[in-house]
C-alpha cells in the first residue's frame, strides 16, 4: 500500500453497536462533519439498521459483519479486505468489541488504530487491548482520562476530546406549546423532561418517583420521558399504579429534539452512570437548567448552582425540592438557562470537538510516518 503523502486520509469507522444512544449520535455528528477534502469515510457496523441509513446517507460507504467480544475469522477476513481495497489509513473504533477487532487488525497491517472510549471509566478489556496492541485511546470524559492514566496508559496514548453538540440547531428559541398541543395540556402548565434511554443504568424509575413527589406541592406539573427502551412496559406499570398517568407521559423516540425542548421548563437527569451526555449539553445548549444525578462526567457539564443542580444518587427528596425551586422561580430558571447556553457555546462547541479529533486522527498518521522514517534510518546506519 502506498503510504507517501496524500490530500485525503481513508479512514475506517468500526461500530460496535447498532441501537439509538449517544455512542451512535457521536459518530454520526462526527462522520457528517469531518471535512471530505480531507477524509474519505468506510464504515464497518454490526447490523443494517438506522444508523446504517444515516450512515450512508452522509456519504459512508458501508459494511456489515459480526463484531463480537472475540472477533471471528469473518469479521477479520472482511476487515483486512476493506483495508487493502480501500487503502486505509487509521482505524477508529467505537466500544470494546470494535477496539479488539481493530486492535487485530491494526497489528496486521500496522495501520495506527484509535478507540473512543463513551464511558466514565476504562473497561478491562478497553485496557487489555490498548497494552497488548498498542493502540491509542481517546474519552470523553476527564474523569475516564484520569482513570486511565492511573491504568498506567502512557500519556502518549491517551487523549481527552470533550462531547459537543451543534448550538446552532440546539439553541433557545422561545417558549412553544409543542409538546403540549401532543398531550393536550394547558400551554402554561409546567413541563419537566426526560430525555434518555429506558434502561436500568439511566435510572427512569427514579424520575418516576420524584415527579410523585413534585407533583404532592405542584399538581398541574407534567412530566414527558422521550426515548425508548426496556424498562418501558415497567415504567409504563409504576406510572399506573401510582395513578399518574394524567401527569407523566412516555412520548417514545422523538426525532425533533429541539422542538421538544422548547415547550420544557427544565430537564431531569437521573442515571446512575454516565460519561458525558449529550442529552444534558444539548438540554443546556436550548437555554434549559438542569437538575441531574452528580456522575461521571456530568460534574464537568453542569455548574452547581449557575447552570442547575447536582445530587447524591437516589436522593429523591433533594431532586424534587430542586425541581419545586425552579418551577416556582422563573428569574432563577431563566437566569439558569441563559448561563447554561452560554457555558456550552464556552465549553462543548461541537466544532471544537470534531477539529480536535481531526487533528488527532491526522496526528496519528504522522506519527506512524516519522516512526517509519525513524526506523528506516536505523536501518541505513546499521547497514
Amino acid at each position: 500500500m502506498n503510504k507517501k503523502r496524500k490530500s485525503s486520509i481513508n479512514l475506517l469507522e468500526i461500530i460496535g453497536a447498532s441501537i439509538v444512544g449517544g455512542m451512535e449520535t457521536y459518530v454520526l455528528r462526527l462522520l457528517e462533519r469531518l471535512p471530505r477534502e480531507k477524509f474519505n469515510i468506510t464504515c464497518l457496523c454490526v447490523s443494517e439498521s438506522s444508523l446504517t441509513s444515516q450512515l450512508r446517507n452522509i456519504g459512508c460507504s458501508v459494511h456489515i459483519t459480526p463484531i463480537t467480544e472475540d472477533p471471528d475469522w469473518q469479521s477479520i477476513q472482511l476487515g483486512m479486505g476493506i483495508i487493502h481495497i480501500a487503502n486505509i489509513d487509521v482505524i477508529h473504533a467505537h466500544l470494546p468489541n470494535a477496539h479488539t477487532l481493530a486492535g487485530i487488525l491494526s497489528q496486521l497491517t500496522h495501520i495506527p488504530a484509535l478507540a473512543s472510549i463513551h464511558s466514565r471509566y476504562i473497561g478491562i478489556r478497553d485496557l487489555e487491548v490498548q497494552k497488548l496492541m498498542n493502540t491509542h485511546l481517546h474519552v470523553v470524559a476527564k474523569t475516564a482520562y484520569f482513570y486511565a492514566l492511573n491504568l498506567g496508559i502512557a500519556p502518549a496514548k491517551l487523549s481527552f476530546i470533550a462531547n459537543g453538540v451543534d448550538t446552532e440547531i440546539f439553541h433557545p428559541t422561545g417558549k412553544t406549546d409543542y409538546v403540549h398541543s401532543k398531550l393536550n395540556v394547558p400551554s402554561h402548565h409546567p413541563l419537566i423532561g426526560y430525555i434518555g434511554r429506558l434502561s436500568p443504568e439511566k435510572g427512569p424509575e427514579v424520575f418516576i418517583n420524584v415527579a410523585n413527589y413534585v407533583l404532592k406541592r405542584i399538581p398541574d406539573c407534567h412530566f414527558v420521558m422521550v426515548g425508548e427502551g426496556p424498562m418501558r412496559k415497567k415504567l409504563e406499570n409504576e406510572i399506573t399504579n401510582l395513578e399518574l398517568n394524567a401527569n407523566i407521559h412516555l412520548l417514545g423516540l422523538q426525532s425533533d429534539v429541539p422542538a421538544i425542548h422548547s415547550s420544557l421548563d427544565l430537564v431531569v437527569s437521573t442515571s446512575y452512570t454516565e460519561g458525558m451526555p449529550l442529552a444534558i449539553i444539548e438540554a443546556m445548549s436550548s437555554g434549559l437548567p438542569i437538575v441531574a444525578t452528580n456522575v461521571g462526567g456530568v460534574i464537568d457539564i453542569v455548574e452547581v448552582g449557575c447552570t442547575g443542580f447536582l445530587n447524591h444518587v437516589g436522593d429523591l427528596d433533594k431532586m424534587a425540592d430542586n425541581i419545586i425551586t425552579l418551577i416556582l422561580n422563573e428569574p432563577m430558571r431563566i437566569s439558569m438557562g441563559n448561563a447554561a447556553r452560554n457555558r456550552v457555546i464556552k465549553k462543548f462547541n461541537l466544532n471544537d470537538s470534531i477539529n480536535e479529533t481531526s487533528q488527532l486522527l491526522q496526528s496519528l498518521l504522522q506519527a506512524q510516518s516519522n516512526e517509519k522514517i525513524s526506523n528506516l534510518s536505523d536501518y541505513s546506519v546499521k547497514t
